[in-house]
């Protein structure tokens, strides 16, 4: 009777420990969630103790990053004065296509149209940089993305693996038979070396490794450096300022892109993506704050909205 009631105190004191151990556990997980669901992705806090280096791009810079995909054309452009005009449907009523329109290059990203939008967004294109996500969509349509506007410059950018030459897969293909077609374009890819750069550029304007804080560099980011490499004066227009997703009261929704009226919010897709930690995600606001500083370097103005 006496060993019953010892191995039964001794099972109850098994319980209580595993018990109390699980309690533990949970507790730590809620803290733990509830901490990083609040944290804003934002290198720039005090809390980092992140001392900005910002880079003098216009040294940064250099041609030889980027590869003709076809001929031994070289890049070579500069602009006095750049529009760049995002595909953020802040842009849509605006009613600044024919000063778009005007300006001496227009800079474009990825396949935002201007088919049914001029009267916002222009018609002219002189530069459009493409992500390898994009380029089957550039592609499909010619007339609208690669044949519009004569000696237009379009600059793909993505891994190496991708959209480089010795890529096995068809994109790098499938981008030097376009260039092959339309003798109005002058077509690069960025060079492996420019896009290590990149990732370098981005660890030092914001104190975080890009692979290991699991980020994606997004359009924006390489189109907005490119524009700083070739234009003196750039106006950028339909792109929010890095604290237009946290103002109270908050923001009337906005379709993420102008010419998808039904495509996802944009502040939900900018708040997802800067708080992300599981997978990749791109650090739009992030990109911002960096973009806010450099405009003041780089003679970079915004508008709709303006900031």
């Amino acid at each position: 009777m006496g060993q019953r009631l010892v191995d039964k105190q001794g099972q109850q004191s098994q319980r209580m420990v595993i018990f109390g151990a699980i309690f533990l556990l949970m507790t730590l997980l809620i803290l733990y969630s509830s901490n990083s669901g609040n944290d804003i992705y934002s290198p720039f806090r005090n809390s980092y103790h992140h001392i900005v280096k910002s880079t003098d791009l216009k040294k940064w810079a250099g041609k030889e990053g980027y590869v003709a995909v076809y001929g031994n054309k070289s890049m070579t452009l500069h602009c006095h004065e750049c529009a760049l005009v995002t595909s953020s449907s802040h842009i849509l009523g605006s009613g600044v296509g024919d000063e778009i329109d005007r300006t001496e290059c227009v800079i474009r990203m990825n396949d935002a149209p201007t088919s049914g939008f001029e009267q916002d967004v222009g018609n002219r294109s002189t530069v459009r940089v493409v992500a390898h996500s994009s380029v089957f969509r550039v592609v499909r349509r010619p007339s609208e993305f690669l044949n519009k506007t004569p000696d237009m410059v379009v600059v793909f950018w993505g891994p190496p693996t991708k959209i480089g030459k010795d890529a096995k897969g068809t994109l790098f293909r499938l981008i030097q038979r376009v260039s092959m077609t339309f003798s109005n374009l002058s077509s690069f890819t960025i060079a492996p070396s420019k896009m290590r750069k990149f990732d370098s550029l981005f660890q030092r304007e914001t104190g975080r490794d890009r692979e290991k804080s699991r980020s994606w560099l997004s359009t924006g980011w390489f189109t907005m450096v490119i524009a700083i490499e070739i234009c003196d004066n750039i106006h950028v227009y339909g792109m929010v300022p890095p604290n237009h997703c946290s103002r109270r009261p908050q923001p009337k929704k906005m379709p993420y892109h102008y010419y998808k009226p039904r495509g996802p919010d944009e502040c939900v897709t900018y708040l997802q993506n800067e708080k992300g930690r599981r997978g990749n995600h791109h650090r739009f606001i992030t990109e911002k704050q960096v973009f806010a500083r450099w405009a003041k370097l780089y003679n970079i103005t915004f508008s709709h909205p303006k900031w």
